[in-house]
């Protein structure tokens, strides 16, 4: 499953919020040396209940938007 994500580093408070178009995750990390890609990481693999092996980022490393698939699902 390939997924539409928006982040949201430095909230005060995580958080993932269902929209029509994707997610939107709110993660305390910092978007700085790949904190937030791995906190997003863990985040999703917490939501969906998989391994964290199973999610990868396909496209927008370096972007608040990104795709993300989900093996698995």
């Amino acid at each position: 499953m390939i997924i539409q994500v928006m982040v949201k580093p430095g909230a005060k408070h995580e958080k993932i919020v269902v929209t029509e178009y994707g997610l939107i995750v709110y993660l305390h990390a910092k978007a700085h040396d790949d904190e937030a890609n791995e906190a997003l990481i863990e985040a999703l693999a917490e939501f969906f209940q998989v391994s964290k092996i199973m999610i990868g980022i396909r496209r927008g490393r370096k972007s608040r938007k990104k795709l993300v698939e989900i093996i698995g699902m």
